[in-house]
């Protein structure tokens, strides 16, 4: 198809081009814009009517000499180019390199913009993921084709909770079948070198494709960069038959970038100045996880959020939850005292948890000792809260015996680490050693034969005064 070539532009402005007289141009079309220095920068359509055209231009507008400024529609959409050779690359938004080495070569291209998956042709997400945290695998498990976000605030470490997930995933039984998509938007310069080294010198980054865009980067490269890292993914998982895990950080930055986008564009603000598709938008993104039938391979996807002002019912992770299965939500609280990670137990859930643990897949109990850690851990924050008040005391012994199970939990379940991996039957043998700090009928979650296996109560182990 015959390439579009016009110097015909109107204005520009915060990084938009508009031109005017441009007949059969579509959405979100690639552009290349030629100044009057020869140099070339890269757009996309972001509107397109009948009286003008809107470009978003990736490097900016800045010093445009628009009498002398060319600017070329290619006629198709930003594309990506496949190849088994993604894994071990890093690129930008766009598919470009980043680390210094030669763009990969292959016939395969994809447009980034793909769907997500036809629900009539989705398998139920089942098998449990193992990320060696205890606070997911024994109480949050993800399973083979979830949708499952991490709730961070700003200064949690979320960013290392992300880059220890990928150095320790992996699939039991199929491990040289695992591989993962990284994908980083709006990050620092020293959050792209630690996620680059972190994952060089762990050994890992054969094994994955990573998609970098900086906080200085161009805002619209962002909502491109999350197509981008899910057409890589859909490559490995359903044309090379790989299980792929996503992670893509920060979501709060590419909902940032589609606001101020939308606003660019004078779309109609709705809830915090955020477009009102903004639900649609994110769904487009979430949806392209999971199994499909007749397919061996999968994606299951991670997704970190950084509320705002630690604001859980703000508009990103309030949309998220509703189109996702389940959340884990990082304690301010739990960094202040010093323990990884952080992760907040009480509103923390993964909806499919049920269908990825157990006899078959990680060990008979683990349903039942996970809603006993839950109970527990329940009652021994009410515990905590009343001991605040009256002094612990004034507290019974048995209450005695909540608060020591709570410090114990916290300090040596949730709390493991960020070198620490623990496989699933090491998490679950821990799990033990806590509820062996309480008497057994107060486990009334365990059956007798748990109790009977593995409860070990001993008084003295628990260390309260008689």
């Amino acid at each position: 198809m015959k390439e579009k070539q016009f110097r015909m532009a109107s204005a520009a402005r915060g990084g938009l081009l508009f031109m005017r007289g441009v007949p059969g141009v579509k959405f979100n079309d690639r552009v290349v814009v030629r100044d009057h220095r020869g140099r070339k920068r890269n757009g996309q359509v972001i509107r397109s009517g009948e009286e003008y055209v809107l470009v978003q231009v990736f490097e900016g507008t800045d010093d445009l000499d628009l009498e002398n400024t060319w600017v070329r529609f290619l006629e198709k959409p930003v594309e990506l180019t496949l190849s088994p050779d993604l894994l071990g690359r890093v690129f930008n938004g766009v598919g470009m390199p980043r680390d210094g080495r030669p763009p990969i070569v292959s016939r395969l291209k994809r447009n980034v913009n793909g769907s997500a998956v036809n629900p009539a042709a989705r398998a139920y997400p089942r098998e449990f993921i193992q990320t060696g945290i205890s606070g997911i695998d024994g109480l949050n498990s993800l399973v083979r084709g979830q949708k499952l976000p991490i709730f961070s605030g700003s200064g949690l470490p979320h960013n290392r909770l992300a880059a220890q997930i990928v150095r320790q995933a992996k699939l039991p039984g199929e491990e040289s079948r695992f591989a993962v998509v990284f994908a980083a938007m709006g990050v620092s310069y020293d959050d792209a070198r630690f996620f680059q080294e972190e994952f060089e010198e762990s050994g890992v980054l054969g094994n994955v494709v990573m998609f970098i865009n900086r906080a200085d980067d161009p805002p619209i490269e962002r909502l491109i960069l999350a197509r981008s890292a899910l057409t890589a993914a859909e490559y490995l998982a359903f044309d090379l038959d790989l299980h792929v895990l996503v992670v893509l950080t920060d979501m709060t930055h590419y909902a940032e970038a589609l606001r101020e986008v939308a606003t660019a564009k004078g779309d109609v603000p709705a809830r915090k100045g955020y477009p009102g598709y903004l639900y649609s938008d994110l769904a487009e993104i979430y949806e392209r996880a999971g199994r499909i039938k007749q397919r061996h391979g999968s994606i299951t996807m991670v997704p970190v959020l950084s509320m705002p002002s630690d604001d859980i019912t703000h508009p990103i992770p309030d949309l998220t939850g509703y189109i996702t299965e389940g959340q884990i939500v990082l304690s301010r609280e739990l960094h202040s005292q010093g323990v990884y990670p952080p992760i907040h137990v009480p509103p923390s859930l993964s909806r499919l948890m049920k269908d990825g643990i157990g006899k078959g897949f990680t060990r008979d109990d683990h349903p039942r000792v996970a809603s006993q850690l839950y109970a527990s851990y329940a009652r021994a924050l009410d515990v905590r809260n009343l001991a605040s008040i009256i002094g612990p005391e004034e507290l019974s012994r048995q209450d005695r015996d909540y608060l020591a199970f709570a410090e114990q939990f916290e300090a040596r379940f949730i709390g493991q680490g960020e070198t620490t991996e623990r496989n699933v039957m090491e998490t679950l043998n821990i799990a033990w050693e806590l509820l062996s700090l309480l008497p057994p009928e107060s486990l009334s979650r365990l059956s007798e034969g748990d109790l009977a296996k593995y409860h070990n109560w001993d008084r003295s182990a628990a260390k309260v005064e008689e």
